[in-house]
C-alpha cells in the first residue's frame, strides 16, 4: 500500500529542515505588558537580546518565554507606537513591563513615492488603508479589501470570479485618456492585474492623493496613485511559520430570477390586454381568449396546446458559489538576514456555471545585510491563474422561454429551441475553452550607505514584470455550426530601472532630506492570433487548426520607453515648520515630436501646531498639524494617439467580376503638437490627535483642475478625415474627505474602537472646445458626446417624464398609447423634439460616500463588522433603471426577469411600461442608486497562551466572516453599486459566508 505525502506537508516538512533550530529551553519566565494606564498590550514583541528567540503577547498581554539564563539573559519588549525596551532579567522569572507611548512611532512609517516618512512628516494627502480589519474576510483580490476604506478612495463591485473591482481616486480627471490609477509594487511600477496577488502577501497599501504627494511620479500620476508593499521577514526572529485556511460559500445578494411558467403566461396575456380583457376598460377577462393562439409556435404541441414544460433555465446555469484558500508561509531572519517564502492556491467557483478562477502563488522576500554598509535583497513572486471554461450565455439563460426545454429527447442539446437566431445559452457552455494568465515579478535591489558622507545612501532598483496570457477555444456550433476553434497568446514584459540617492541630515534643529531619482522603462508587447473555422471533426478542438478549412491569422507588438528624472527636497524646522519641494521631468516615446518631455512641479507645506509652546498647557490636543500643498501631475496619452494611423481596405476591383485588390490608407490625421494632459491639484489637510489620542483623524479640502483634454475633435471632412486627436477643454475636481477613529471604550476586558470615513467629490466640465457656432456668445456644449459646460462629466441629458398615459385617458398625442411613458413637453409647444424638450436630468456620480468600521474585543474574542454607503440625493448617483415591452413576436417570446411591476388597466400605477405599440420616443428612466451596506463583519477567537504552548504554537485562532450580508436601498433590479437594473444580462452581486482557520509555530 502506497503512502500519498501531499506536496503542502512535504513543504512544510522542508520549511522546518530548513530555517527550524532547536532553541535550548533551560529557564522559563512569565510577564504581562501594558501600558502606563495599566491596559494589556497584545502581541507585544518579546525577544531574547543576541538569539532568534522570541514570541508575542496574547490578549491579556501575557507571554512565557523559556531563555537561556534568569541571571545573564536580555529580553528586548517592543510594539508599534511604544518605545522599546530592554531588560535584564538578573535572576527575575516574573515581569510586569510597562511601554511608554511614543508620539514619534505613533506616527506610523507610511510609504511615498520612492521612500518612506514618518506620518508626522508628511506634507500631502497620504492615506494607509486599514487591510489589517479585513484579512479575514472572502475577498480573492486585494482591491476588495479597499471598499469604502480610504475617503477618496473610490472601489466598485465585483460580479465575477477572481475580478478586479473598478478603482478611482478623487472623480474622473478625463475624457477619452487614461483614467487608471498608478499602482506601484514594492517601489516598481506594476501593469498587471491585481488578481495575480495574494492578498495574503501584502503588508500595507498607501494611497497617494493629492498633487503634491503624486507629483514624484509625474506624467503618469493624474489619476492618483496606490503604493503596495508586500511582508517580508524580521531580522533576529526565530522561523515562524504560518498556515490558513478558509471555505467561503457565495450566492446572490438579491433573489431575481426570470419568471416561471405562469407568470411567463400572464406576461404574454399582458402584452395582449386588449384581446384578453374586454373592453373598454380592459380590466374584465374575455373568456373566449386562448393563450394558445398568442404565444410562438415552438411552445405549441401538435394539437395545439401548450406544451406543459415548467423548464427553469436560470435554476439550471447557476449553482451555489464557494471559495476555497490555502495559504502557507514561513518568515524570519537572523542579524544579517530577513526572508519570506510564502504559497498559496485560491479555488473560486463563482454563482454562473463555469466562472471559474483559480490562483497558485508563490512569493520569496529576501533581505541581505551584505556589509555594515551595502544591503541587497529581492521581491519576487510567480502567480499563475487558470479560468478555464466558457459560461452559458446569460442573456439567454433569463430570456430562454419556461416552456422549452434545452434536450431532445434523445438528450443532445437542441441547437435552437426557438427555431431563430437566438441559441441555445447551453451551446456557449458545451465547448473547450482555455484561459491562462502566468505572471512573473521581481524586484531586485542594492543599497549602500556611504559611510564617509554620514546620511548619504544609494539604491538602485531593478524591476521586471513579464506575463503570458493564453486563450485558446474551440467549439462545433461555432462558424454557423461547421465549428471554430482559435489560439490567442500575448507576452508582456517591461523592466524598470531607478537610480535613487537620498540624503538625510539632523542639524540642530534642522532636519533636511534630498532625493535624486534618474529611471527608466521599457514596455514590450506582442501577440499572435490563429483561427480556423468548417471542420469536418473537430475531435482535437484547438489542438489541430490547420484542419479548418478557412484559416487566419494576425499578430501585433509594440514598444514604448519612458525617461525620467526627480529631486525632492524635505525640511523641517524644530520639530515644527515642514517644507517639501518636488520636480519631475518625464519623457516618453508615445508623445509627439514637439512634446516629448514635461515638468512636473509641486510645493507643500506643514505646521505642527501642537509642537507651539502656546499649545503646550492644552492637555486635550495632542497632535495638531496643518498642512498646504499645490503641485502638478500629468496623464500620458496612449502610445501612438499622436502618430498618423494605416487601415487597410478594399482599394480597387480589377474587372467585372474580379476580385477587390486591398490596400493601405491613412486612417487618422498626426498631431505633432499632442501633449500630456496636466492636473494642478490644491490641497488643504488638517491632521489632529485628541484627547489622549483616544480620538484621530484628518480632514482634506481639495481643488483639481486638469487641463489639455486628450480628445478627438471634428474636423472639416474636406481634409479627407473626420477627427484628429488633440488637447482641449478643462475639468474640475473639487471636495472635501473627513476620516475619524475612536477609542469609545478601553478597558481590560473590554475594548471598542470605531473609525469613519466621509468623502464628497464635485466633478464639472469647465472649458470644452472653445467653439461657438451658434453665435451666443458662449462656447458650445458637445451634446452628441453628452459633454456640458458647468456639468459633471456623468451628466444625464434626456426627456422627462411624467408618468404613464392611462387607458380613456383624453389628449394622448399621436404616436403615443395608453401605457406609455407621458413625455414632458418642456418648452410647451404641444410637440416633443430632441431639441427642445431634453433637459439635464441628473448625473451618475454620488453625492458623497461614508462608511462606519466598529471593532469590538473582550478577551480572546473579537468582532467587527463594516458599513458602506453611497449616497445621491435627488440629482445624482442616478442610474438607467426601466424595462419597458412592447408587443412584437420577440417581446412575447422572450422571457425576462420575475416581480416587474409593469403597468396594466388593472394596475393603473404599475411602474414600467407596457403596450400593444411602441410609442414615438422611449425615454430611459433614471433611478437614484443610493445604499447602505453591511458590507462586512468577522468574529475571531485567538486561543490562550498557555494552551498554545503545550502543543509549541506561537498562534492558533478560528474566524467566521461574512460579506456584503445586507443592502438598504430603493434600486430595484441587481445591484444599485454596479449600476445594473432590471436588465436580462445583469449579473448579481455575491453575498459570502466564511469559516477560516489560522495557526503559526
Amino acid at each position: 500500500m502506497k503512502t500519498f505525502i501531499s506536496p503542502l506537508s512535504i513543504l512544510l516538512l522542508a520549511f522546518g529542515l530548513v530555517v527550524g533550530n532547536q532553541v535550548k529551553a533551560q529557564q522559563t519566565v512569565t510577564g504581562t505588558v501594558m501600558d502606563s494606564n495599566k491596559l494589556p498590550i497584545p502581541y507585544a514583541s518579546i525577544i531574547e537580546k543576541g538569539t532568534t528567540n522570541g514570541v508575542s503577547s496574547d490578549f491579556d498581554g501575557k507571554f512565557t518565554i523559556n531563555v537561556n539564563s534568569l541571571n545573564k539573559s536580555v529580553l528586548n519588549v517592543s510594539y508599534v507606537g511604544f518605545v522599546a525596551q530592554s531588560i535584564t532579567l538578573n535572576g527575575r522569572s516574573s515581569l510586569s513591563i510597562i511601554l511608554k507611548e511614543d508620539v514619534e512611532t505613533l506616527d506610523e512609517i507610511v510609504v511615498v513615492g520612492y521612500g518612506t516618512q514618518k506620518k508626522s512628516d508628511v506634507t500631502g494627502a497620504v492615506s494607509s488603508a486599514d487591510i489589517e480589519s479585513f484579512k479575514e474576510a472572502p475577498n480573492t483580490n486585494i482591491a476588495q479589501s479597499l471598499q469604502g476604506v480610504v475617503p477618496g478612495l473610490n472601489v466598485g463591485q465585483v460580479t465575477s470570479a477572481g475580478a478586479t473591482p473598478s478603482i478611482s481616486i478623487r472623480g474622473a480627471s478625463t475624457i477619452s485618456g487614461n483614467s487608471n490609477v498608478l499602482i506601484v509594487l514594492d517601489g516598481i511600477q506594476y501593469n498587471g492585474s491585481l488578481s495575480s496577488l495574494n492578498p495574503d502577501n501584502i503588508e500595507s497599501i498607501d494611497v497617494l492623493k493629492d498633487a503634491s504627494s503624486t507629483a514624484v511620479y509625474g506624467a503618469q500620476a493624474a489619476n492618483g496613485v496606490l503604493l503596495i508593499t508586500t511582508k517580508s521577514g524580521k531580522k533576529n526572529k526565530k522561523p515562524v511559520i504560518s498556515f490558513s485556511t478558509s471555505y467561503t460559500s457565495q450566492g446572490p445578494n438579491v433573489n431575481l430570477r426570470p419568471m416561471r411558467r405562469n407568470e411567463y403566461l400572464e406576461k404574454v396575456r399582458a402584452l395582449n390586454y386588449e384581446d384578453a380583457y374586454l373592453g373598454p376598460d380592459f380590466t374584465t377577462p374575455n373568456p373566449d381568449f386562448d393563450l394558445a393562439d398568442y404565444v410562438d409556435g415552438t411552445m405549441v404541441d401538435g394539437d395545439g396546446n401548450l406544451l406543459d414544460n415548467d423548464y427553469d433555465w436560470w435554476d439550471e446555469g447557476t449553482r451555489t458559489g464557494y471559495i476555497i484558500e490555502n495559504k502557507a508561509s514561513v518568515a524570519g531572519g537572523g542579524d544579517n538576514l530577513s526572508y519570506l517564502l510564502s504559497i498559496g492556491h485560491t479555488d473560486q467557483k463563482g454563482f454562473i456555471l463555469n466562472d471559474n478562477f483559480q490562483r497558485k502563488n508563490i512569493r520569496v522576500n529576501v533581505d541581505i545585510d551584505a556589509t555594515d554598509w551595502w544591503k541587497v535583497g529581492i521581491q519576487t513572486f510567480g502567480s499563475f491563474v487558470n479560468q478555464d471554461g466558457d459560461e452559458p450565455n446569460i442573456w439567454e439563460l433569463v430570456t430562454s422561454s419556461p416552456l422549452l426545454t434545452p434536450y431532445d429527447d434523445e438528450g443532445n442539446l437542441i441547437l435552437s429551441p426557438f427555431n431563430t437566431i437566438q441559441l441555445n445559452p447551453f451551446l456557449a457552455y458545451d465547448v473547450q475553452d482555455l484561459e491562462r494568465h502566468d505572471s512573473f515579478f521581481a524586484n531586485l535591489y542594492s543599497e549602500i550607505d556611504f559611510g564617509f558622507i554620514k546620511g548619504l545612501k544609494y539604491r538602485v532598483n531593478f524591476g521586471n514584470n513579464y506575463r503570458i496570457d493564453k486563450y485558446y477555444g474551440s467549439s462545433e456550433y461555432g462558424a454557423g455550426f461547421t465549428g471554430d476553434a482559435g489560439k490567442n497568446i500575448n507576452f508582456y514584459y517591461d523592466y524598470t530601472l531607478d537610480n535613487i540617492l537620498t540624503y538625510n541630515r539632523t542639524f540642530n534643529k534642522h532636519d533636511l532630506g534630498l532625493t535624486l531619482l534618474y529611471g527608466a522603462i521599457e514596455r514590450k508587447g506582442e501577440s499572435t492570433n490563429a483561427y480556423t473555422n468548417g471542420f469536418e471533426r473537430l475531435t482535437l478542438g484547438y489542438n489541430s487548426l490547420e484542419l479548418g478549412a478557412n484559416q487566419f491569422t494576425s499578430s501585433s507588438a509594440f514598444s514604448e520607453q519612458l525617461n525620467y528624472q526627480m529631486f525632492r527636497l524635505n525640511y523641517k524646522f524644530d520639530n515644527r515648520y515642514l517644507l517639501t519641494g518636488t520636480i519631475r521631468r518625464d519623457g516618453f516615446s508615445g508623445f509627439a515630436a514637439n512634446n516629448k518631455y514635461g515638468y512636473f512641479p509641486s510645493g507643500a507645506f506643514g505646521w505642527i501646531a501642537s509642537n507651539e509652546q502656546f499649545l503646550d498647557n492644552v492637555e486635550w490636543i495632542n497632535n495638531l498639524k496643518l498642512r498646504v500643498g499645490y503641485g502638478v501631475s500629468g496623464n500620458q496619452t496612449s502610445r501612438y494617439n499622436s502618430l498618423a494611423s494605416l487601415g487597410t481596405r478594399a482599394a480597387y476591383v480589377f474587372g467585372d467580376g474580379g476580385t477587390p485588390a486591398f490596400g493601405q490608407e491613412l486612417s487618422s490625421l498626426p498631431n505633432a503638437d499632442l501633449k500630456w494632459e496636466r492636473t494642478t491639484g490644491l490641497n488643504i489637510g488638517m491632521d489632529f490627535g485628541l484627547i489622549n489620542n483616544r480620538i484621530n483623524g484628518n480632514v482634506e479640502v481639495y481643488r483639481n483642475i486638469t487641463n489639455d483634454l486628450l480628445f478627438s475633435v471634428a474636423i472639416p471632412y474636406i481634409t479627407g478625415f473626420e477627427r484628429i486627436n488633440t488637447n482641449v477643454g478643462k475639468i474640475e475636481n473639487k471636495g472635501v474627505e473627513i476620516s475619524l477613529t475612536g477609542d469609545i471604550v478601553r478597558s481590560n476586558d473590554f475594548n471598542w474602537t470605531t473609525t469613519l470615513n466621509f468623502s464628497t467629490n464635485k466633478n464639472e466640465i469647465l472649458e470644452l472646445t472653445g467653439q461657438d457656432e451658434d453665435g451666443d456668445g458662449v462656447e458650445d456644449d458637445l451634446i452628441s458626446s453628452g459633454l456640458f459646460i458647468g456639468e459633471s462629466l456623468g451628466t444625464y441629458y434626456n426627456y422627462e417624464t411624467d408618468g404613464i398615459y392611462q387607458v380613456g385617458e383624453e389628449n394622448i398625442p399621436d404616436g403615443y398609447f395608453p401605457g406609455t411613458f407621458r413625455v414632458v413637453d418642456q418648452n410647451g409647444d404641444g410637440e416633443i423634439t430632441p431639441v427642445d424638450d431634453r433637459v439635464v436630468l441628473g448625473r451618475s456620480e454620488p453625492a458623497y460616500r461614508f462608511s462606519v468600521l466598529n471593532t469590538f474585543s473582550h478577551k480572546n474574542l473579537s468582532l467587527s463588522f463594516f458599513i458602506n454607503s453611497i449616497q445621491g440625493g435627488s440629482d445624482s448617483y442616478l442610474g438607467y433603471n426601466s424595462n419597458v415591452l412592447y408587443t412584437s413576436d420577440n417581446s412575447i417570446r422572450f422571457n425576462y426577469l420575475s416581480g416587474i411591476d409593469y403597468w396594466q388597466p388593472n394596475n393603473p400605477n404599475g411602474v414600467n411600461p407596457i403596450s400593444s405599440t411602441a410609442p414615438t420616443i422611449t425615454p430611459p428612466i433614471y433611478m437614484d442608486r443610493s445604499f447602505v451596506r453591511l458590507q462586512d463583519v468577522s468574529l475571531r477567537y485567538s486561543f490562550d497562551q498557555e494552551l498554545l504552548n503545550k502543543f509549541s504554537l506561537s498562534g492558533l485562532s478560528i474566524f467566521l466572516s461574512g460579506k456584503n450580508l445586507a443592502t438598504w436601498t430603493s434600486w430595484r433590479g441587481w445591484d444599485p453599486e454596479t449600476n445594473q437594473g432590471l436588465t436580462s444580462g445583469g449579473r448579481p452581486v455575491l453575498k459570502g459566508y466564511s469559516i477560516g482557520l489560522n495557526v503559526s509555530f
